[in-house]
């Protein structure tokens, strides 16, 4: 007599969005895998698949009802969750066949989902994950997320109705997680959240026990302690409030990256001021040269809304010429799109037209690469650290990233020959050439 063989449940995942939602997907496959699941790379394969969507713009939860309608196509058995899971009404409108509909960040609500669609198999051979759990992003990275939400209520976003007020994680859970990963091999940890400047205040930056020791759970002491760690620190969606100043020095002394990731989104006064956001960047001006007179090599990254209600081109020519003053290292630019929910439909500012939005997508972008061309043709001849993130066979050499460079974001740095190196691998590099967002280098022998 033959034992049938024992069934492995297997989960397919289709993660959607910004880094904030991979870091759910993560967390959700973390959980399943410690259940003894098994993580199916494809449609076929899976007894079930989850969606894990975004709905911040229209466009995005377009995207996000076309991935469901694929992997309904393609498997049959879905479980939607994310950003998009409050419009579970439009979801199940679209796509009646959906097993279940779930919000964001409801881990608990996803795996139960998944046991109801297929019952775990627990046995202690499959049930074994890493310890710094599974993740989705290459092994040489990782997102840490440092809190949930955000008590922001700018006119033009719907996070807080998505993901509620900021609730920010103990600093010890966070630097537990950290020194998880660094062991594992993690040469770069991108430090996440929807406000990580606000870190804490939910908190009252109360302290929590790491390694024996009282940390508070405050922006600067808890990006001190991440810099302890031997990897790369890079700051992203941090607003630039009074006490961002106290992390310069750990930049100034390489501790962590030079890098900070500021959502500006607009300069001109009025426009800022319909976008609730803070409207004095005279003197953002000024901190952004204090900054860069303490740290020289540090680089910012921003990103910029054109075409808001309302937006004349009195306030976009504003925002160029900021643009030419603040002299970012780093930009990227949306055209804004009307969100369901969102105060901004509310204003009753005249809509700017799609024509005008293109157009002035185009000039932004245009001003911002002179921009970038000149700050980076400065770097030749300059020797960095650069991370490997790739091997180009094709084009026979290999593809990393400087610390003023994000994953999938910003530039790269490209270097001819090198194709025995590995992703992950941290090499000395001396800077030969410059484009208007990438770098050319050598290896220094």
């Amino acid at each position: 007599m033959t034992i049938a063989a024992r069934h492995i449940p297997k989960v397919g995942l289709v993660s959607l969005g910004c880094p904030k939602a991979l870091v759910d997907s993560e967390r959700i496959l973390t959980q399943l895998r410690a259940e003894g699941y098994m993580i199916s790379p494809g449609y076929d394969a899976a007894d079930v698949v989850i969606v894990n969507t975004c709905g911040f713009l229209d466009s995005a939860k377009a995207e996000s009802l076309a991935a469901i309608g694929e992997a309904i196509n393609e498997n049959g058995r879905v479980i939607v969750t994310g950003c998009m899971g409050v419009e579970a009404e439009t979801i199940r409108a679209a796509h009646p066949a959906v097993l279940a509909v779930t919000g964001p960040h409801q881990y608990e609500a996803v795996v139960s989902a998944v046991h109801d669609a297929v019952p775990p198999a627990h046995d202690a051979k499959f049930d074994l994950i890493p310890p710094q759990g599974l993740r989705l992003t290459p092994r040489h990275y990782a997102y840490v997320k440092i809190s949930e939400g955000c008590n922001n209520r700018c006119s033009f976003c719907i996070i807080p109705s998505l993901r509620g007020d900021l609730v920010s994680r103990p600093a010890a859970s966070v630097l537990y997680e950290a020194e998880r990963l660094a062991k594992a091999g993690v040469k770069e940890l991108l430090v996440i959240s929807q406000d990580t400047s606000a870190y804490g205040i939910d908190l009252k930056f109360a302290e929590s026990k790491y390694r024996g020791r009282e940390v508070r759970a405050k922006f600067a002491d808890l990006v001190k302690e991440l810099g302890r760690f031997d990897a790369w620190v890079r700051l992203h969606y941090v607003y630039p409030y009074p006490h961002v100043d106290e992390i310069i020095p750990l930049m100034a002394e390489g501790k962590i990256l030079p890098y900070l990731d500021i959502p500006f989104q607009h300069a001109a006064p009025n426009v800022l001021k319909a976008m609730r956001r803070p409207a004095n960047q005279e003197k953002v001006l000024d901190r952004l040269d204090a900054w860069r007179k303490f740290c020289p090599d540090i680089a910012i990254r921003s990103s910029f809304i054109v075409g808001f209600p309302g937006e004349t081109e009195e306030d976009f020519a504003y925002l160029l010429e900021w643009m030419k003053e603040a002299r970012l290292e780093r930009v990227g630019c949306f055209k804004y799109e009307p969100v369901a929910g969102a105060k901004a439909n509310d204003l009753g500012a005249a809509q700017v037209p799609e024509k005008v939005k293109e157009e002035r997508w185009h000039r932004l972008m245009q001003t911002q690469q002179e921009i970038s061309a000149d700050i980076f043709s400065a770097k030749v001849g300059r020797e960095i650290d650069v991370l490997i993130d790739a091997i180009d066979e094709e084009n026979e050499e290999a593809v990393g990233r400087s610390p003023w460079d994000a994953p999938e974001i910003d530039g790269n740095v490209f270097l001819p020959g090198a194709t025995d190196l590995k992703p992950g691998d941290m090499v000395r590099t001396r800077i030969i050439g410059a484009e208007e967002y990438d770098l050319i280098g050598e290896r220094v022998s």
